[in-house]
């Protein structure tokens, strides 16, 4: 029998969100692992926010509509509100009732920049890894570490001689410009879209772009990212970057990092043995600094081979949470959404180890 098509403009219904979300769904032990960091957070959210004044967008909230908005690859804060307004898996996941008003896109950008000002994705990263280490996911023994390059959100029209006088075009907005012949170096041109961008290539060949330099730390465990920075993008940034995760995250006797060619330096391989660490460093042909004595060892090629999986975590930055192209302008902004990613990662990462679900 054929069912009618009858339509009607109001409904109401006794049916809760938690009982249209499935019971196995990817998205609930994410919740679950994300509520318990944010409750441990709530001191850090109490001395951000006065006592006093008209109630803001709740952070527990704010946090979990940037996690969505990382997940599912959501490109602007509009999307997100249209999505919040109308998905009734956004609003479960995010807590809001069926009745609540979704925020404006502008109100929503700038309580996220509160945020942003009080570091609180390092200290949401910090409590993801606690959980992962409480959960025995992370060692203190095998790291590896590589860098990535994230386009600035800047064109290469912005990037101007910095003692430019401000002339008329034919087109304010995009204006024509010839830049073919021209000399142009980070220290006598400068983006005026994004000042802290550099024009940098990572490997001949290769076009130059206007870009940050995203850095991180992964466990060999399981692939979780243990630390990471974001800074200009030099010709020793990765080296310099890996120098200071190694020293800041703290490691026992026989700890390993291991690393691709562009490590293999020096003075990046001296300072990791000056801090008791064994470069596992991908050996160069020649004019390298890693030889026999370390690369003799089993536990060199095993290295080598687990090294490999630090490109997933770069993979899924670039394309689920679109860092292949940042939409933030500023050192600022661009690190604490890469921060925040990763910790997104790794939820997902743990998710999938604890829980089974692919």
């Amino acid at each position: 029998m054929r069912g009618g098509d009858q339509q009607q403009g109001a409904m109401w219904s006794t049916i809760s969100p938690e009982q249209r979300v499935p019971q196995d769904h990817p998205l609930r032990p994410i919740r679950e692992m994300v509520n318990v960091v944010l409750k441990d957070m709530s001191p850090s959210f109490g001395r951000i926010y006065a006592r006093e004044g008209r109630p803001s967008i709740p952070p527990e909230r704010l946090l979990r509509a940037l996690l969505l908005q990382v997940l599912f690859s959501v490109r602007s804060e509009r999307m997100l509100m249209e999505q919040l307004n109308y998905n009734l898996l956004f609003r479960w996941f995010v807590g809001l009732n069926m009745d609540d008003a979704v925020w404006s896109p502008t109100t929503f950008s700038k309580n996220r920049e509160r945020l942003i000002h009080a570091a609180i994705a390092d200290k949401f990263f910090e409590r993801v890894q606690i959980l992962a280490r409480e959960a025995g996911l992370l060692s203190d023994e095998h790291f590896t570490l590589d860098g990535t390059l994230i386009e600035a959100w800047a064109g290469q029209k912005s990037f101007k001689p910095k003692d430019a006088a401000d002339d008329d075009t034919d087109d304010p907005g995009n204006p024509t410009i010839d830049f073919h012949g021209q000399k142009r170096t980070n220290d006598t041109h400068q983006s005026t879209s994004d000042p802290e961008a550099r024009l940098y290539r990572k490997s001949s060949g290769t076009e130059s772009k206007l870009c940050f330099a995203g850095h991180v730390m992964m466990d060999n465990k399981h692939g979780l990212a243990v630390d990471s920075r974001l800074t200009e993008a030099t010709g020793r940034c990765e080296r310099e970057a890996g120098l200071a995760m190694a020293e800041a995250v703290g490691f026992r006797r026989k700890t390993t990092i291991g690393g691709d060619k562009g490590y293999d330096t020096k003075d990046f391989v001296e300072g990791l043995r000056d801090l008791g660490i064994t470069p596992h460093i991908a050996a160069k042909v020649r004019l390298g600094a890693i030889d026999g004595r370390t690369t003799r060892h089993a536990g060199y090629a095993i290295s080598q081979r687990k090294r490999k999986r630090i490109e997933e975590i770069f993979g899924w930055l670039k394309t689920v949470a679109q860092l292949r192209k940042t939409r933030h302008r500023g050192k600022r902004r661009v690190g604490w959404m890469f921060r925040f990613a990763l910790a997104a990662y790794n939820l997902v990462r743990m998710r999938n180890l604890v829980w089974g679900t692919t």
